[in-house]
């Protein structure tokens, strides 16, 4: 197996030369390098396509222009299919809906769709808890600090870090008091503890 050529950080993967067979019949295929950049973006939809949330972790859309184009061509395309997996735009997109919520992960066409279902399986999971499983644009938008938080949690500058929603919600559950955040929603749990720091700061 040879390298065709190496790649800096912003490349794109390297491509290798594989030859298949043997004898006469040899065949040269190219392979991909395996890379740890599964995620391209993560992007939330209300019912009627607009962004409510998106994360973007390459240049492949480098304009918000681009973004938004990127976004209504899903809505699009998917808001009224029964399928959970599309290819966009040369794209591997998986995607689940909640009431008035479009969940939208994106990877390159040549991905795994199974580690990026589990990257929407887990985001989607761990909002459900967090927003005690009222999944909708409301509940959302009054909890924004908390998606931010989970997604971070979950995904890394594309790199996936955590598909255990229990593990997310864990992390996120910046305490104020001690009790559990399925008991209570984000924003409680932030405002209570800025309320602590609030006082702390008067005494």
């Amino acid at each position: 197996m040879r390298v065709i050529g190496r790649r800096a950080a912003n490349q794109r993967p390297a491509l290798f030369r594989l030859h298949v067979g043997s004898g006469g019949g040899k065949m040269e295929a190219l392979v991909l390098e395996p890379s740890l950049y599964t995620v391209k973006a993560i992007i939330i939809l209300d019912n009627d396509g607009e962004r409510l949330f998106a994360k973007y972790y390459d240049d492949t859309y480098p304009s918000v222009k681009e973004q938004r184009a990127f976004e209504k061509n899903i809505f699009s395309k998917t808001h009224r299919s029964d399928s959970e997996i599309a290819l966009l735009d040369g794209l591997t997109v998986v995607y689940k809906s909640s009431i008035d919520l479009y969940c939208c992960v994106i990877g390159s066409a040549t991905q795994n769709e199974l580690m990026l279902t589990a990257v929407l399986n887990c985001l989607f999971d761990s909002l459900s808890q967090m927003l005690r499983k009222n999944v909708e644009r409301r509940a959302l938008l009054d909890n924004m600090e908390g998606l931010f938080l989970a997604v971070d949690e979950i995904v890394d500058g594309g790199v996936i870090l955590e598909s255990d929603p229990q593990q997310v919600v864990h992390r996120v559950a910046v305490r104020g008091e001690d009790v559990p955040l399925t008991e209570q929603t984000v924003s409680q749990v932030l405002q209570s503890a800025k309320e602590q720091i609030k006082w702390s700061l008067l005494r």
